[in-house]
């Protein structure tokens, strides 16, 4: 297996809630095919008509309750998911109103009615598939299949790696990072660091100033989600916490409750913030958007840890969530709920324990603690929508963060069975083995019993 050659950027994405792979992941796909149309010869796009889209999947299971249609048409429009405006986006699940997309000389009508949504089971690579065509009435002009791969990643049909240097400390596993940051001496934020600058040839301040960025719209989501006391979209008629929650934590006389109800509204602010499909940062999923930026609020907030080291601290989780990402899933269609909240409660430990200055042995225990003790956990949202069970979902995780780090440093690391490693091997294995009911479809658990109510 290749090295890791993933951006910090590539798993930190700001865009709209409430899905990375429903939401960021179509947008993207969208707008590539929308440049793909540009670049046909001419009489192709005079003889074109129409542009049609089909889902398949679990894109096709939950594509509604996760703002799949909105996205689709967001990305044919040219919006970009870091720079959109959520209140527009919001907008364009709400009508039927007739689009028009500019291909070459042609102006071409599209509205969420050009969407059809396909098969839920599928023989295409990846669950989350979509496919693309410019039409001439019934005539296929051109087409091209799409992959949402989980965290706002996409692939398409003949889709290559990209051609990138070799990172300076290459390493694909827990173990051959150990072995480089051992020959290099350097700390886990430098080593992350210097193949960022390496690979992508970024600065030191251009690094900083898009990390600020991130923290940025991270701490953000919590405030706003603080601060909004409203009714979630969609038929559900969900009631925000957040607000009654931090409201109680204020008035709470015991420090321990006052301190865990208050890392709870945090990562509950953030998450219902993404639930709204207001702006977010993937944490490495927009469905587990709401586990980092609690933490990271309570550090700053509640701990007062400088912002230097909360930046280092989001490197150290990058360097975390790169290992599930290349080596198992960060995405629900694949890997349940256990690809998204649970590499969000790893990279969190990892946060949690840097920042507490713990060895890298305790770093690595406390991340394989959060990732153990949600192996299995199913993806069935209620409805089709990221809120129930998914926003107390991301404030749970959080507090298994911050007790993974307690639990990883309060013994000899070097007693830990159980490695990183092998815990993201059972990961894939365990995604693997899952069935698609459980795996973003709202076909099965909870998503079935609540609608049976």
């Amino acid at each position: 297996m290749c090295p890791i050659k993933l951006s910090v950027f590539d798993l930190f994405k700001i865009g709209p809630g409430p899905s990375s792979s429903h939401t960021i992941g179509p947008m993207k796909a969208a707008n590539r095919f929308l440049a793909r149309l540009q670049m046909l010869p001419q009489e192709v796009q005079l003889r074109a008509t129409s542009i049609g889209i089909c889902l398949f999947g679990s894109l096709s299971a939950t594509g509604h309750g996760h703002g799949t249609d909105r996205a689709v048409l967001a990305g044919l429009l040219g919006w970009q998911p870091e720079t959109c405006d959520t209140e527009a986006f919001d907008l364009l699940a709400r009508d039927d109103t007739l689009h028009e997309i500019i291909v070459g000389p042609r102006s071409l009508p599209v509205s969420r009615a050009s969407i059809t949504f396909g098969p839920i089971q599928h023989d295409y690579p990846f669950s989350n598939t979509l496919i693309f065509k410019l039409l001439a009435g019934d005539e296929v002009l051109d087409e091209q299949e799409y992959y949402s791969v989980g965290g706002g990643f996409i692939q398409w049909k003949g889709w290559e790696e990209p051609l990138l240097p070799e990172p300076l400390y290459p390493y694909k596993n827990m173990e051959g990072l150990k072995a480089q940051l051992k020959s290099s001496g350097l700390t886990l934020p430098r080593l992350v660091r210097r193949n960022e600058q390496v690979l992508f040839g970024c600065t030191d301040d251009q690094l900083d100033a898009g990390l600020d960025a991130i923290l940025d719209t991270m701490l953000g989501s919590v405030e706003r989600g603080l601060s909004t006391d409203t009714v979630l979209p969609g038929s559900i008629h969900l009631h925000r916490k957040a607000p009654t929650l931090i409201a109680r934590a204020r008035t709470e006389h015991a420090p321990p409750d006052r301190l865990l109800a208050c890392l709870n509204a945090y990562a509950l602010a953030a998450s219902e913030e993404n639930a709204a499909g207001h702006r977010m940062v993937t944490a490495p999923t927009s469905g587990s958007a709401g586990v980092i930026p609690g933490l990271l609020y309570f550090l700053s907030h509640d701990l007062g840890v400088a912002r230097d080291v909360l930046r280092e601290g989001l490197l150290v989780a990058a360097a975390i969530g790169f290992l599930f990402k290349h080596n198992a899933s960060i995405c629900g269609a694949e890997a349940g709920c256990m690809g998204e909240v649970g590499t969000a409660a790893a990279m969190g430990a990892s946060l949690v324990s840097h920042v507490k200055g713990a060895s890298l042995p305790v770093l690595e225990a406390a991340s394989e603690i959060a990732m153990e003790h949600h192996l299995g956990m199913t993806c069935d949202p209620v409805g089709g929508y990221v809120q129930i069970p998914c926003i107390e979902r991301n404030a749970v995780g959080a507090v298994k963060a911050y007790n993974a780090w307690i639990l990883a440093s309060s013994g000899n690391a070097a007693y830990q069975k159980v490695s990183l490693d092998k815990v993201i091997q059972v990961v894939r294995e365990t995604g693997r083995d899952m069935s698609h009911k459980y795996k973003e479809t709202s076909l099965g658990g909870l998503a079935v019993s609540l609608s049976e109510c």
